[in-house]
């Protein structure tokens, strides 16, 4: 019977050990108004919008015929197009915006995290901000929100930048922890109540090509907005409603002029994939950038900005 002694003593210490390991790492929800104070100064705005106070920033000259609207990532925010805001603003109209799930924004009310949501959230956004036609600009979950939205409504955008954009088929094993977490439904209960920050900033480091340049502040900031009442249960919903590369097919639909920018170091889509867009979509710019990763707008502005400003200029 000492087998079963030796097998009871190590469950016990199995629990003990999962205890004191959530115990160690349990981080609870961050109330929104601490948050507001340290990520939304000016020029930061709310919109109410379909159940939410939705996070905008919206500068540059109000008399822009087509003003630029960015989309960011999943789990990130509009934090991620600093860099390019603030050199786009001296002469056009910038709109970011934290979608739905993350960043200030929060979680949607009806729990509504499919594409064909976010696409009609972005149509509704314009409408409230007054603005008839777009550039529309998207970074990987922003990208495919972007060219799905150019399908269901061609005369609201004049042309698309894709930014290491979602859209084909991804390998589960690409993500980061983080997200391979979030996908574990066994762990679900744990993970909506704990969040390593050594997670958050492995995360961070693996999607830039540099990781050196993740600073602390960049860390905290993702740590924090995750923390944001209810971001981490609709990271998990949207990982739920995820269907990646389901619509692939309807790229080739895309008329609008595009613009492909792809970080070579990308470690979750992998640069092909850029190969793919323009093989697809008619009218196609493709530029990619060797040393950078999966946001490579936020990683080095400067350098992905020149590409844009050239097709911004085009007619």
């Amino acid at each position: 019977m000492k087998w079963l002694k030796r097998l009871w003593w190590s469950a016990v210490l199995m629990v003990v050990g999962l205890a004191l390991a959530v115990w160690a790492t349990w981080e609870p929800d961050r109330q929104l108004g601490d948050l507001v104070a340290r990520w939304a100064p000016q020029p930061s705005m709310f919109i109410e919008l379909d159940g939410m106070q939705v996070h905008v920033r919206d500068t540059g000259p109000r008399d822009d015929p087509q003003p630029i609207v960015l989309l960011h990532g999943m789990a990130s925010s509009l934090h991620t197009w600093e860099g390019w805001r603030l050199a786009l603003e001296k002469n056009r109209r910038v709109i970011s915006v934290d979608l739905p799930g993350f960043g200030l924004t929060g979680p949607s009310p009806q729990g509504e995290y499919h594409i064909e949501g976010y696409t009609r959230f972005v149509l509704r956004l314009l409408d409230n901000l007054g603005v008839r036609r777009v550039v529309l600009a998207g970074n990987a979950l922003g990208g495919e929100i972007a060219w799905q939205t150019a399908l269901l409504a061609p005369d609201r955008v004049r042309k698309l930048i894709l930014i290491d954009s979602d859209g084909y088929q991804l390998s589960p094993l690409s993500q980061p922890i983080a997200f391979q977490i979030a996908g574990a439904r066994s762990l679900r209960w744990v993970s909506e109540r704990i969040l390593p920050r050594s997670v958050i900033e492995s995360s961070v480091r693996n999607v830039f090509g540099h990781p050196d340049k993740v600073t602390q502040d960049r860390v905290d900031r993702y740590f924090e907005l995750a923390l944001r009442v209810g971001n981490r249960r609709a990271l998990f919903q949207r990982m739920d409603q995820a269907d990646s590369g389901a619509k692939e097919q309807q790229i080739r639909l895309i008329k609008q002029p595009v613009l492909v920018l792809w970080g070579a170091k990308d470690g979750m889509a992998p640069v092909a994939f850029a190969d793919r867009f323009c093989g697809d979509i008619t009218v196609c710019q493709k530029v990619v950038f060797p040393d950078l990763g999966h946001i490579p707008q936020e990683e080095s502005p400067t350098q992905t900005l020149v590409p844009v400003l050239h097709f911004l200029s085009a007619p």
